[in-house]
């Protein structure tokens, strides 16, 4: 099977400013796995350093072309074909990047099985409720925000301390719910609650998110039960795990879960199943992600869950990823012309099968 990664560096049209991070750009990964019977294409978008848990750009590019993809060469080699997307999440490791390339490989072979077998991916997971919208913008400064038509509720990232005055009125003038997306950057219940106050004067708060460092189950617990709104974790869901934690400590009653920090989109699957079984309500992320790899989410937020996600259009300034329609695959299919002539081609490996 032969392997080719691709990288595609974009800037958004719309700065977003959080408390630990601003969101100029991101660099998203591309990969193309190819046979004799078919090709896929996988796409992950990783942090460009390792923060809160989440690897770096070039650890998930370590991981894939050292372990990950010398993993699937030694089962396809075995096996004589290529194994099925399902297998993928087997191969988890505990390091930083494991999730983050595994589940660009089991998107990229999921997307060729699909192909192969004339299905699309809204066939396989079909719609249980209408798609609703999340739109993430910035309380932080006074950066424009993108339009918000179409949009269901806002995630603001936030900081402790003074929030920006025109943003908190651009966020009155919406009339949108939000969640207050903390990132992780609150040292205290107070760092919380002094937010919440002035956020509220303005508009109606929905949830607080990750509040505190990943892993603090206890504060966030404690938190919880001084708050009249829900707490929200992101950061802090990797696992089925995470989620039987958060629910054990009553620790939040809203979850994040990203397919690419996961493990993909299997593991997203599951992981929002047992959390509505333990009583949590899920939503899924993906705001770095190309309109691709954000058409495969929607499929699973359409299948999934209820609460608005993270699956809109997101402009960027300049070139984005040159898709085209299909009736196979994920509805969307990347236009491989447009990575080998736009994009920056990291490697290339090969073996027979």
């Amino acid at each position: 099977m032969d392997a080719t990664l691709y990288r595609h560096d974009v800037r958004l049209a719309h700065v977003l400013q959080g408390g630990a991070q601003r969101h100029e750009g991101r660099s998203r990964l591309y990969l193309v796995l190819r046979d004799a019977d078919g090709a896929g294409v996988g796409e992950v978008a990783p942090q460009p350093v390792s923060l809160n848990g989440d690897p770096g750009l070039k650890s998930v590019i370590d991981e894939l072309r050292d372990v990950v993809l010398p993993q699937l060469s030694a089962i396809s080699s075995r096996e004589g074909a290529a194994p099925s997307w399902t297998r993928m999440s087997r191969f988890a490791a505990p390091r930083e990047a494991s999730a983050t390339a595994l589940a660009l490989v089991e998107m990229a072979l999921l997307h060729r099985e699909l192909k192969m077998e004339k299905c699309r991916l809204d066939e396989l997971w079909p719609s249980q409720s209408a798609l609703r919208l999340q739109r993430s913008v910035s309380l932080v400064d006074d950066e424009a925000w993108p339009a918000l038509k179409g949009v269901a509720r806002l995630r603001a990232k936030v900081t402790p301390g003074l929030l920006a005055p025109r943003s908190l009125e651009r966020l009155a003038a919406s009339s949108l719910p939000v969640v207050l997306d903390f990132n992780a950057t609150a040292s205290s219940a107070e760092d919380v609650l002094g937010v919440l106050e002035q956020v509220r004067l303005v508009a109606t708060v929905v949830a607080v998110e990750q509040p505190f460092l990943v892993g603090n189950l206890t504060d966030t617990a404690r938190l919880s039960e001084r708050l009249d709104v829900m707490i929200s974790l992101d950061e802090g869901v990797r696992s089925l795990r995470d989620v039987e934690q958060i629910a054990r400590y009553g620790a939040a009653k809203l979850v994040c879960v990203k397919p690419a920090r996961v493990g993909g989109l299997a593991n997203a699957r599951t992981l929002i199943a047992r959390a509505r079984v333990l009583g949590l309500e899920a939503y899924v992320g993906g705001f770095f992600e190309s309109p691709y790899a954000r058409q495969a989410n929607r499929v699973l937020a359409e299948h999934s869950v209820t609460e608005p996600s993270d699956v809109g259009d997101v402009d960027v300034a300049g070139e984005d990823l040159k898709v085209v329609t299909t009736e196979t695959g994920f509805g969307l299919d990347v236009d491989e012309d447009f990575l080998r002539t736009r994009t920056t081609r990291i490697f290339t490996t090969g073996t027979e099968t």
